[in-house]
């Protein structure tokens, strides 16, 4: 019991960012940007801040891996994974997984990151049907490998992500590459994903946004959708206003005949208009999916690996909530120093790093990484349970709010 007090202590679990919370009066762009005016000074532009080290006081008390795992798992609505599968027209599939993959776009607090994940950092996570778990499978440069599938419809999906955020002057530019893959299993179809860049900018007006051209290709139907994110006007911008616009199309692959129009804002709600009937219906709504989010709650506390991302910077973490940023930094320094020590350690015993749950290969500039298991595990941080189960939450088992 004396072993599951401590653990339970030193377990803490973030609330996922949700839309309302971009009104939270610390993470609004005017207060945090009055924080990084003094970095701005000492990084010059064209600098690669892969490695750039921030000050607690600009840190989210989550890691990025989390972050990753949220886009998934993390939902107010419809289980919009489980409806790619659902549906019986292949073109209905596709507009499905169009749906779902803009229900992974999530605001962004700008100036404010989340922590770099440690090698070999894990977060696993389940919420009804559908079973995450991401690993930070290489330190330099940083790649996070992720695998979801759900129970009931047979869904697999696995993601390999690595970024390079450049600093452009009143800006950073945040490229993010990799490959997303869904597979419908029951469907023996296959979905290739691009992802969007990230651009944080400063100045004129302080703000995040998504940017860039995502494409999502299924060779098995001969259909493909084209969704372009929407850099906000430079007067928009110095406006204030936030437009967060997405413009897009449901097309065949061979012929490049166009079936749909997609538009709207991904923040509120996105529309599809059939070209040969006009009918418009609403895709997806924003409200209903990422607002009003919760933190996983534990199920069971004996199963959380040590390696969890909740475990891992929890002392970090409760410095940022408690604001003592001595604290945290002094935690997040320990956390650091004890990722170099196991370094040293490999090094002058010649082993080599070797990932828990991915296989990783690199092919060139880029990366892949596969899982070694077929399905993800129940996890024992959930979100819902499946039904008919009951939730078993620890009351006093720590959240961030």
């Amino acid at each position: 019991m004396a072993e599951e007090e401590k653990m339970r202590r030193q377990l803490v679990l973030a609330k996922p960012f949700s839309l309302e919370d971009e009104k939270d009066s610390e993470l609004t762009a005017s207060s945090v940007i009055r924080k990084i005016l003094s970095l701005i000074k000492t990084v010059r532009p064209g600098s690669d801040l892969t490695n750039f080290q921030l000050p607690p006081q600009l840190i989210l008390p989550r890691s990025r891996l989390q972050c990753y795992g949220e886009m998934i798992y993390s939902f107010g609505g419809q289980d919009l994974l489980g409806e790619c599968s659902r549906r019986n027209l292949p073109i209905e599939r596709l507009k499905s997984v169009v749906t779902w993959n803009i229900s992974t776009l999530r605001p962004v607090v700008v100036g404010m990151s989340p922590y770099n994940p440690v090698l070999g950092e894990t977060h696993h996570v389940s919420n009804g049907y559908i079973n995450v778990l991401t690993e930070q499978v290489v330190h330099h440069p940083p790649v996070s490998a992720l695998h979801a599938t759900h129970e009931k419809e047979k869904i697999d999906v696995t993601w390999c992500q690595y970024f390079t955020p450049k600093f452009r002057g009143a800006y950073v530019d945040v490229e993010v590459n990799g490959k997303r893959v869904m597979k419908l299993l029951n469907r023996k179809e296959t979905y290739e994903m691009d992802q969007p860049r990230l651009i944080m900018r400063f100045l004129p007006a302080p703000g995040a946004h998504w940017a860039g051209k995502v494409k999502i290709k299924c060779p098995e139907t001969d259909l493909e959708a084209e969704l372009h994110l929407i850099s906000d006007s430079f007067i928009e911008r110095f406006r204030g206003n936030n437009n967060r616009s997405i413009k897009g199309k449901i097309f065949e692959s061979s012929s490049g005949n166009q079936l749909y129009n997609i538009y709207g804002h991904w923040d509120r709600t996105v529309m599809a208009k059939n070209l040969k009937t006009g009918e418009l219906e609403v895709i997806y709504n924003a409200k209903d999916n990422i607002t009003g989010l919760n933190p996983p709650t534990v199920k069971n506390l004996q199963e959380v690996m040590e390696s969890e991302s909740a475990m891992v910077w929890s002392e970090v973490s409760e410095g940022i909530l408690k604001k003592d940023w001595e604290r945290a930094r002094e935690a997040k320094i320990l956390v650091e120093e004890k990722q170099r020590e196991a370094l040293k350690q490999r090094e002058a015993s010649g082993e080599s790093w070797v990932p828990k749950h991915f296989s990783v290969v690199k092919k060139g500039k880029d990366w892949d990484c596969s899982p070694l298991q077929p399905t993800v595990p129940r996890a024992p941080l959930i979100i819902t349970e499946v039904q008919g189960e009951i939730i078993n939450r620890f009351q006093d088992s720590k959240t961030l709010c």
